[in-house]
């Protein structure tokens, strides 16, 4: 069997990576190699085409095992399991009680309680949790930053009351004052006195933190993913800086610091992300103690909740498959707690229905996927070991510019972090108008015949005086899909519906693909769309479309012919409908001298050209 073996392997020789690259030159048939294979991320760093071993051999990130310094693979040595969390925005104790016992029953063991401040007293604590079991739930509970350190100590009288040991209680609060200036633009109580309160309250609760970073935040706002790993780093280290002032210990301050995370859609990136951010932030606490023999209060805590972002009202059901893959880059990334946003939370606030498929989307993970199971299994991937460490790197270069600009608190008090996310934010936004960014069923493929049924954007309902003059730059909210939204909304309420008519002809094949490419973009803004097998004449097409009482007619044929065909088409027209022309034809100049105006190809602003084609219709 042995000399089989070697045999065998003797017949394939190894390939060098020169070989790899000699053959792909020749099938590219002359295209340049960078610009046709080679990815630039925004994230500031490139991507191969393909990777080998040897671009891992010198990483240090291979060389740890999961529960080890500096906790990239991972802080878990027994498989990859998380904690189910779902919010509960508690407005009536009671309902929230019942609703918590019920969800507990479904799956869930993580419970995140959104208190009012008039809701935090010892009373209203003890009728919340009355029946939960503490040492098999993971519980997690925020309040105005006013009130959490009188809250931290009524939680901790009623743990003591139950007779709770220390090590059986996990979760945390959401004590994170810099979060509410970005989130609101106000004045937040000092970090120090009350962050230092909260810590020595939890001193000998070796699971519990109660100071949570919200970088989450920032990737609602669309940041980039090395923003939102950066960000984290300084967010977390201003926080871990004010503590170990006030004099609590480097070590202590660490243990009480989490991170709640978002994620976005980059799948293999996000997954990545959340590997750099352990490996990371071990490295900035061990910096507060050097010479600490162990690392075990290094660890960090990271939650993660899938994006708000790319959430879309149109085609909604879409966004399980948006939060399903989000889902799964954080649990295969090793989080510690998952949420996973309902599906309708763009349009309403989620029900029964829509939370239970949120729940169901983790178990299928866990209970069908099994990827609870085993710890860290990118491991060794050459893809996603280089992805970690390139995207560690543009982190780390973002945390240490802000560092060095005064850190943090000094950049939000500034204006520098909201405005560097709100640029991002601005900048997808115009990606997705041009579909450099797709949002599937939006920008992309749109649904033709649905309609919104009543579903209109949810607004903010805070009373944070979102749009008025605020103490402090705040982040710009709004999903990527929200101006679409709106233009196919403003068409749905406005009465009739324009056709649009594909006056296909010539090319077979090019008519084709230009009439697939004009129905997908004129159904964005919510028009009816017509498509046709192809017409012997310009002027049968016109005469079929005046029949369908076509609003807009889009000529659909090749470059070539366009010189035949527009001008005639144009003219048989007459103007009875807006006329369009499917491409960017050598010849464009000629036919815009003709009177043709409007072209859509891949170059155009979809966005722009549908609110002018809107603005026309109006006329």
């Amino acid at each position: 069997m042995e000399e089989q073996k070697e045999k065998l392997f003797a017949e394939f020789p190894p390939v060098g990576t020169q070989e790899w690259l000699d053959k792909i030159q020749v099938d590219l048939k002359g295209a340049d190699f960078e610009k046709r294979l080679v990815w630039k991320t925004t994230e500031g760093f490139k991507v191969q085409p393909f990777y080998r071993r040897e671009d891992t051999a010198q990483l240090p990130t291979t060389n740890a095992l999961p529960g080890e310094y500096p906790y990239l693979r991972g802080t878990k040595t027994r498989g990859n399991g998380w904690s189910v969390r779902q919010a509960i925005r508690v407005a009536d104790v009671a309902g929230a009680r019942e609703k918590a016992l019920d969800i507990l029953n479904k799956g869930v063991d993580s419970l995140a309680f959104h208190l009012k401040k008039d809701l935090v007293s010892r009373e209203a604590v003890e009728q919340l949790l009355e029946g939960i079991r503490l040492e098999a739930v993971e519980v997690y509970f925020d309040t105005c930053p006013r009130h959490t350190a009188e809250l931290a100590r009524i939680l901790r009288a009623y743990f003591e009351a139950k007779g709770y040991r220390p090590e059986q209680i996990r979760g945390g609060m959401g004590f994170d004052p810099v979060g509410k200036m970005l989130k609101k633009g106000v004045d937040a109580p000092d970090f120090g006195p009350i962050g230092k309160e909260l810590a020595e309250t939890f001193a000998d609760y070796p699971h519990f933190r109660p100071i949570t970073v919200h970088p989450a935040l920032l990737c609602h706002s669309g940041a980039y993913i090395y923003q939102e790993l950066g960000y984290a780093l300084s967010w977390g280290n201003e926080y871990l800086r004010q503590l170990t002032e006030a004099g609590v210990p480097a070590g202590l301050a660490a243990s009480k610091i989490g991170f709640s995370m978002g994620i976005g859609s980059n799948y293999f990136m996000e997954l990545a992300k959340f590997r750099a951010l352990r490996m990371l932030w071990a490295h900035v606490a061990h910096a507060y103690r050097p010479e600490a023999g162990e690392h075990e209060e290094e660890k960090a805590y990271i939650h993660a909740e899938t994006s708000h972002f790319n959430l879309t009202l149109y085609d909604a059901y879409v966004n399980l498959l948006r939060t399903q893959t989000e889902a799964m880059s954080a649990a295969l990334g090793g989080v510690d707690a998952l949420t996973v946003t309902p599906f309708d939370y763009a349009y309403e606030e989620p029900d029964d229905f829509s939370e239970r498929l949120a729940r169901n989307q983790q178990l299928l993970l866990k209970e069908e996927s099994h990827l609870d199971k085993v710890a860290d299994p990118a491991a060794g991937s050459y893809y996603i070991e280089n992805l970690t460490v390139s995207l560690a790197r543009e982190g780390w270069k973002l945390f240490l510019d802000t560092e060095e600009k005064g850190g943090f608190l000094a950049e939000v008090k500034s204006g520098a972090v909201q405005d560097a996310v709100n640029a991002t934010h601005r900048a997808r936004l115009e990606a997705i108008a041009k579909r450099r960014e797709s949002l599937l069923g939006t920008n992309q493929f749109p649904n033709f015949t649905e309609q919104a049924g009543g579903k209109t954007p949810r607004s903010c309902k805070c009373s944070c005086g979102c749009g008025g003059e605020t103490a402090y730059k705040t982040l710009d909210g709004g999903r990527g899909a929200e101006e679409f939204e709106a233009l196919r909304l403003a068409t749905e309420q406005g009465g009739k519906v324009p056709t649009a008519f594909m006056l296909t002809i010539g090319n077979l094949a090019m008519r084709q693909a230009r009439a697939q490419f004009s129905c997908n973009f004129l159904a964005c803004a919510g028009y009816k769309v017509i498509d046709n097998l192809g017409f012997d004449s310009v002027e049968a097409g016109v005469e079929a479309a005046l029949k369908a009482g076509a609003d807009i007619v889009v000529l659909c044929s090749s470059d070539e012919e366009y010189a035949d065909y527009a001008v005639p088409a144009y003219k048989a027209l007459g103007g009875k409908a807006l006329f369009i022309v499917a491409g960017n034809p050598p010849c464009a100049e000629e036919l815009k001298a003709a009177g043709i105006r409007h072209f859509i190809h891949v170059r155009v602003n979809v966005l722009e050209t549908l609110k002018e084609l809107n603005e026309e219709l109006k006329k």
